[in-house]
C-alpha cells in the first residue's frame, strides 16, 4: 500500500520560489531511503514537493526531512537576501 501526501510552499515572488526550489530540489534522490519517493517542482510563486512512501512511518520520516530542508532554505535565503545573485546555479 502507498502512501502520499503533497506540501505546498508559497511565496510572495516568483524569485523567492526559484531561490527555495533550485535549493531543495538537488536533494531529490540523494537521501538515503528505499522506502519513500519525492518530487520537487515550482508553479510560479509556489514550491511542491510530493513524498510516497511504503509506509505511514516513512511518509512521516519523508515529510519531516522534506519541511526541515525548505525551512532551512527559508532561512538562508532571509539572511542573505541580497547577497547573492539569482542567476547564479543551475536551472
Amino acid at each position: 500500500m502507498s502512501h502520499d501526501a503533497l506540501l505546498e510552499f508559497d511565496y510572495e515572488s516568483d524569485e523567492r520560489a526559484i531561490l527555495i526550489f533550485r535549493s531543495v530540489e538537488r536533494e531529490v534522490g540523494e537521501i538515503a531511503g528505499d522506502r519513500s519517493r519525492t518530487t520537487v517542482e515550482r508553479d510560479g510563486e509556489t514550491v511542491v514537493v510530493r513524498v510516497s512512501a511504503d509506509d505511514l512511518v516513512a511518509l512521516r520520516a519523508g515529510l519531516n526531512t522534506w519541511q526541515t530542508l525548505v525551512g532551512v532554505a527559508e532561512d538562508v535565503s532571509e539572511s542573505g537576501a541580497g547577497h547573492l545573485p539569482l542567476g547564479s546555479g543551475t536551472k
